[in-house]
């Protein structure tokens, strides 16, 4: 195999995974009644495979930042954060916020528990991220 061959897959399976990240954000805002009528590819940003950000419109022109990834899909409206970056700092204390509460109802159930703690974790890895100015800087 070739090195430009090799390129060509990475470009190939990094289209795939935008592609399938894009689907999967879309159908999370469908299950929960937003149907995305646009994209706005020069706001959305994405980190492969870690998470994608997706800056859309509704049928209804509402803005929302759709987040997917190797972490559970998620949303907020557009007008919660400026920038993909804003975004996903929203997201990390929204999760981190969201793991306490769980783990603070002296819930019982393993399953609760063991969603607080994936919450947790790619909070703070989130986190993480937002605060790497230069993965945000445009190229």
């Amino acid at each position: 195999m070739t090195e430009q061959n090799s390129q060509e897959i990475s470009e190939q399976a990094r289209g795939d995974w935008v592609r399938s990240q894009l689907q999967h954000a879309s159908k999370h805002l469908a299950e929960n009644g937003v149907v995305v009528n646009s994209v706005d590819h020069g706001k959305s940003r994405y980190l492969m495979p870690y998470f994608a950000i997706w800056h859309v419109k509704s049928l209804e022109n509402k803005a929302y930042w759709a987040l997917s990834g190797d972490l559970p899909a998620d949303f907020i409206a557009g007008d919660n954060a400026n920038t993909a970056q804003d975004a996903l700092r929203h997201f990390a204390l929204s999760w981190q916020i969201k793991a306490e509460n769980i783990e603070r109802s002296n819930v019982a159930d393993e399953t609760q528990l063991k969603f607080a703690g994936i919450l947790r974790n790619r909070a703070e890895k989130m986190h993480d991220f937002a605060e790497h100015d230069k993965l945000w800087q445009a190229s």
